[in-house]
């Protein structure tokens, strides 16, 4: 399912918006995991970043990732909300660990 367009949805300042990716739900060995055993992804793509951070001063800190990243966030950072019924995730930037580069 496709997110809304970046232009659809501007997350403000140091705010990034991230479109979880799900675990799997069988482990390496083949077992199936359980519905209630599944814990919240901590990886994601990026689909909308905001403009950075403003300083004391006036200045504007651009923000590290841009929209195509996947990246590894805090288990329980952010907030989840849901958007042309696909499940999003609006988080802070300090709350985004790494970048993967694949």
């Amino acid at each position: 399912m496709q997110a809304a367009p970046a232009s659809t949805l501007r997350p403000l300042g140091e705010r990034v918006v991230v479109r979880p990716v799900a675990r799997e739900a069988t482990t390496r060995s083949g077992i199936v995991m359980p519905g209630t055993s599944r814990v919240r992804p901590q990886r994601g793509e990026v689909i909308a970043v905001g403009s950075g951070r403003v300083t004391d001063e006036g200045q504007r800190i651009a923000i590290d990732v841009a929209v195509g990243d996947t990246v590894i966030f805090a288990k329980y950072g952010g907030t989840e909300f849901t958007l042309n019924r696909e499940e999003l995730l609006i988080l802070s930037e300090q709350d985004i660990l790494a970048i993967v580069s694949e």
